[in-house]
């Protein structure tokens, strides 16, 4: 399945590279290697830190995340766990308690819901109702995300339960670089670290840095500037904002900034505002159904701190409100689209006159 993947809705191959020389003190990596490679140097780095999950030694994960670890770490430090994600999440937040550094690996988010309790009623209070006299330094790792044909158990995308709640951090890498330094800033992040990946990022590619530094969680990166229009995402949807803004930039001379939230909590609130500051037109992607989303959060922002700034109302693009299809047709169309975010793009600009 994962050997297959692509990057839906930007026309892009998951395996292509566009520029086949790295820059100087990058690696060309695909998201799967720039996570396996980072997890591979906080173990050797940090002897507290330790793995477990289902099916993540013998079989190194269903992904192939944790592959060749169980061979280099062994079984204390790459845990193989029962099906029972209440159990082991349970069993890691214990652990953290007591000073280790537990990376745990949920097969996907939809499976976190049976370890809820574990995550929002216990790691993320723990600090709080202790006082600060005890922490829980944890990472919980799960992919999620549509276009697999995995159908509607197993293909959402329910960040915005983890959002909502204090206590918690909740990021979403969209490249392998970013993969990366978020990985490492979780892992050494003294709180619990929701780590959110896509299934149709992994087998993407980049340059990824050759040092070892940590990202800042809750720090936004604008990477594409532009003066007409800000586009807002997250996870895939932010990879497919850039290549939506490289073609649009060719076809039509639109000029279009993408904000990448990277992080959903903490949420940088200041870089959204700033970038709408400057274009006076803001459209919202996710990869999620539209009410109450994330999205609703980003453009409740904009209202709050770019309204005067605005030349048009916020547009949001997201999934259709309905469990999603198996079908792979009717998956394809449920799923937000490189043409649905170029639609909302020009229909924005139009509004204002500022679009063919």
């Amino acid at each position: 399945m994962t050997d297959a993947h692509t990057l839906e809705g930007t026309g892009q191959r998951a395996d292509s590279r566009t520029d086949p020389c790295p820059a100087a003190g990058t690696t060309v990596k695909t998201y799967r290697e720039a996570l396996r490679d980072t997890l591979a140097a906080e173990m050797r780095r940090d002897d507290r830190v330790f793995l477990i999950g289902e099916e993540i030694g013998v079989f190194e994960g269903s992904y192939k995340i944790t592959a060749g670890l169980l061979d280099e770490f062994g079984p204390k430090r790459v845990r193989d766990t029962p099906i029972a994600e209440e159990g082991f999440t349970g069993a890691a937040v214990g652990a953290a308690m007591l000073g280790l550094r537990p990376v745990v690996e949920i097969m996907t988010i939809n499976f976190s819901l049976l370890a809820l309790d574990q995550i929002v009623n216990h790691a993320a209070k723990i600090y709080g109702m202790f006082g600060g006299q005890a922490r829980a330094p944890m990472v919980i790792r799960t992919p999620g995300g549509g276009g697999q044909q995995l159908g509607a158990t197993h293909s959402q995308n329910v960040e915005l339960y983890y959002s909502f709640v204090p206590g918690l951090k909740v990021v979403a890498p969209s490249s392998p670089a970013d993969a990366k330094a978020l990985l490492l800033a979780a892992i050494r992040d003294d709180d619990p670290v929701l780590f959110l990946e896509n299934l149709g990022l992994y087998n993407t590619k980049g340059e990824v840095p050759d040092d070892d530094v940590p990202a800042e969680i809750g720090r936004a990166a604008v990477t594409r500037a532009g003066a007409d229009v800000t586009v807002v995402a997250y996870s895939r949807m932010a990879a497919v904002a850039l290549r939506v803004a490289a073609d649009l930039a060719a076809t039509d001379g639109i000029d279009v900034e993408v904000v990448d939230l990277r992080s959903l909590r903490p949420l940088d609130r200041e870089t959204v505002v700033a970038s709408v500051r400057k274009t006076h037109c803001a459209v919202v992607l996710e990869d999620d159904w539209l009410t109450y989303g994330i999205g609703a959060e980003i453009a409740a922002t904009i209202a709050d701190g770019a309204f005067d700034w605005l030349d048009a109302p916020v547009r949001r693009v997201a999934m259709a409100e309905v469990p999603l299809p198996y079908a792979k047709s009717l998956e394809a169309a449920a799923l937000p689209s490189a043409a649905d975010v170029a639609a909302a793009i020009r229909d924005t600009l139009r509004a204002v006159g500022r679009g063919r």
